[in-house]
């Protein structure tokens, strides 16, 4: 509608100034380039009013993108966990996380891993990766479901009715070791001199006992020192 205004403008203003030339008298030549003026000026605001509206259009999807605020990537350590005979179920705590459209709450899984991303969730995304899982699950039917303020990963177990002791290999190899260090270390008798034996089995009752078992082993090898000694004196 402007750009066929403006060339019906332009041609009125063309023709004016043909006419202006062939005029002879002043009152004609003031009238005819007093409308030559108020015509262009039409048509220069319609050229300006059109420049701007192809501005804005142009400039209308990089306002937009710099108006969103920038995301932050999130992750996540904390979870709680739970079993059942054929699932192992994960629990994440996230406020509003039921909020959001089920395309930006998913789990990527391999029979050993999983991660669960949530996206966009007050302008931060959140990551969950828990790596070399206990036990293999099944992909297929493993699932997760959005509740509110959480998200509650079912991890399907490739073996059912198997009782996961711990989630990760890396946890379990963990308690194996500390385990390892605070069990006792039980001497064989009949290689073993018996007193030996015992001073062995007190050094690990006291390298790994507590306060209070550590001042009663003191107090009993201060005693048996002390007993020795008297014995040695008498005779």
């Amino acid at each position: 509608m402007s750009e066929a205004k403006m060339k019906e403008l332009r041609s009125d203003i063309d023709e004016l100034n043909e006419l202006l030339k062939q005029a002879k008298r002043k009152r004609a030549q003031d009238l005819l380039s007093l409308e030559i003026r108020k015509l262009e000026t039409e048509w220069l605001n319609l050229k300006e009013s059109a420049q701007s509206s192809q501005d804005g259009t142009s400039a209308a999807p990089s306002t937009a993108a710099a108006s969103q605020p920038k995301r932050y990537q999130i992750k996540l350590n904390g979870y709680g966990w739970d079993q059942s005979d054929k699932y192992i179920k994960v629990f994440v705590t996230l406020k509003d996380v039921q909020s959001l459209p089920k395309e930006q709450v998913f789990c990527k899984l391999t029979d050993k891993s999983m991660e669960l991303h949530v996206q966009n969730l007050d302008n931060k995304d959140y990551v969950l990766v828990i790596n070399k899982l206990l036990e293999s699950i099944n992909v297929e039917e493993s699932h997760w479901k959005q509740k509110t303020d959480m998200v509650v990963i079912f991890l399907a177990k490739a073996r059912p009715n198997i009782k996961w002791s711990h989630m990760t290999e890396l946890e379990k190899k963990f308690e194996d070791q500390r385990n390892s260090k605070l069990k006792p270390a039980t001497p064989d008798m009949d290689k073993t001199d018996p007193q030996e034996s015992i001073m062995s089995l007190m050094k690990n009752m006291y390298e790994t006992g507590d306060d209070e078992m550590k001042r009663m082993i003191s107090k009993a090898f201060y005693e048996g020192q002390h007993k020795k000694k008297t014995d040695t004196l008498d005779l």
